[in-house]
This record gives C-alpha cells, structure tokens and sequence, in this order.
C-alpha cells in the first residue's frame, strides 16, 4: 500500500476495524474511507454495490460482522448465520466488481474444529465437527475464505485472509449478554468491587483454555499481512499462548483489585476445551505480538473503569 492509496476499513466502529484505523494513521495512511452501519447497510447488496461503484478504495480491510460471545451465538444462530455471509459477500463482490487491488477478510479462530490436534494448525481446517455453540459463525467465517480463494483462483482476485485469536481491546463490547469471556470479566469484577460484592461468578469450570490477543496487535499484524502476504489460504494471528480461564478470572481479579471469591457456575457450559493457534507461519514470515495479557488487561481496565 502507498501512502496515497484509498483504503476502505468495514466495520471502523468495532473493536477490530477502529484499532485498524488507528494502526493505518499511526503508520501515516490518512485517505481512509468508512460509513456507519446507519449509512451503509452491508448487508444491502444494492447499497454496497452503489458505495464501491462511486467511492473506487484500492484496498479493503473486512472487519465488519455480526459477533457476540456463546450466549449470542447459540441464541442468535439465524441472525449470526445470514448477516455474517451477506456482508461478506456483499462486500467480496463488490470488490471484485470494481478491481480493488487488495482485500483483506477477518475471521476467528472457531472456524477450527471443535476437537482438531492442539495448537490449531491451518491445515486443520475442514477436518472435523465444529463447536455447536457457535457452528453458524463458524459456517460464515469458513465461507469468506472459500470466497476469497475462489475469486482468487477464478478471476484473479488479490484477495487474502486472516484468522484472529481471542481478541480484547478499545471498543470491545462489555454487554453481558452478548459479550466474550475477557469485557464480560473485566466489567463482572469492577462492578463487584464498586459494589463490595462477596463473590463473583465464573461460567463453567474455568479449565478450557484460551489465548488472548489485543486488538492493537491484531492491526499491526493486518497491516504487515497487507504488506506482505499474497497466497491463498489464509493466515492466523496470535500469541501462541493461552491460560485456563480461571487463570484469567485470577489476573483481572488482580488488575481491578478485587478481594472478593470467585465462585464457578459448572452449570453454564464451557465451550471448546481449548483454542491455541499456531502462529508459526505468521513468525516465519517476521511477526510478532508486542503487548503481553497483563500489559493490555491493564491497559484495557485504565480505559473502562470509571464506565462499570
């Protein structure tokens, strides 16, 4: 990418697309083009058609999706099902249609199978059962990569993508309903220790096991992939790390201050025992995370404890 260059971040307002903004003004790209949901609705083929036609971006980050942790995902399976595949594939079309130069697709992690060989390698993908909490985004997120590689392989598409551990950050979404397991934390224990609440309670048995990155980590890496990757398949992003969720619980107990339990709902379900990538590819191309959990915990708790 030149500094020039128009580049189109979907989903700017999220927690991925807005450190992908920060991470393209950092490094001094400063004709950016985005528009709120409210402006432009991906999931209208018509109005994303009409926006690329007029607005021309040479290169398109695709952050935008409909997310949620597994409350939202099992309880939403049609909504996280359509929206997810009609805005990707409004907006890989669309690009295709007006010769964009560049696209990059944002997945996760959980389009790995529920049970595939720990870390998550990529070649693990399609060689097994997915979690069923949340098989609909999953589906969604395996078919933006299929599509990329078959824009690629049929009409030449530099079209790319890239799997995203657990991510955290600025713009996270701290609903309890509908939020991950790390904001959900973060916002139980300040709560709890504003309120001198005795106990805190933990869903499950807090022993699968997650790896955690910030979201400023993740844009370095988008922005370095966009530089310098240009393959079909695709790429995780990672730490290469990961902690029991207990141990999580532990480390934002700690960071509040909280001195109260934490009490394990095991009645709540788990989710998939463990989710590590393999981040080997991504090393050996000459990237790294820079912001180690208790760093960006830290950072995160500064930014959001005067709101819970």
């Amino acid at each position: 990418m030149e500094k020039n260059n128009k580049i189109y971040v979907a989903g700017h307002r999220g927690m991925v697309g807005s450190a992908i903004l920060r991470g393209l003004r950092k490094n001094g790209f400063e004709n950016l083009i985005f528009r709120k949901s409210n402006e432009l609705d991906l999931r209208d083929q018509a109005a994303v058609n009409e926006f690329f036609r007029k607005e021309r971006p040479d290169y398109v980050f695709l952050a935008a999706a409909k997310v949620g942790g597994i409350l939202a995902n099992n309880t939403y399976r049609a909504d996280f099902l359509y929206e997810n595949l009609m805005i990707q594939s409004n907006v890989i079309h669309a690009a295709y249609k007006t010769e964009v130069k560049k696209l990059m697709f944002l997945g996760s992690s959980c389009i790995y199978p529920k049970l595939a060989p720990q870390p998550l390698k990529e070649d693990a993908l399609l060689t097994g059962l997915l979690e069923p909490t949340n098989e609909p985004y999953a589906i969604a997120k395996i078919a933006g990569i299929k599509m990329c590689d078959a824009y690629r392989t049929q009409y030449g598409c530099n079209f790319i993508s890239a799997m995203p551990t657990n991510l955290y950050g600025p713009n996270d979404n701290y609903d309890l309903q509908n939020s991950h397991v790390l904001p959900a934390l973060i916002r139980k224990f300040l709560t709890a220790k504003k309120n001198n609440d005795p106990s805190v309670i933990l869903w499950g048995t807090g022993t699968p096991l997650r790896e955690f990155m910030h979201a400023d980590d993740l844009a370095d890496a988008c922005l370095f992939l966009m530089q310098n990757f240009d393959s079909e398949g695709f790429v995780n992003v990672g730490t290469g790390v990961d902690l029991s969720i207990r141990d999580l619980a532990e480390i934002i107990k700690r960071t509040v201050g909280y001195e109260g339990d934490i009490i394990q709902d095991t009645t709540k379900p788990d989710g998939t025992p463990r989710k590590l990538m393999d981040v080997s590819k991504i090393h050996n191309m000459g990237w790294q995370h820079q912001i180690s959990l208790e760093e960006g915990i830290k950072r995160v708790v500064e930014e959001v404890k005067d709101i819970f």
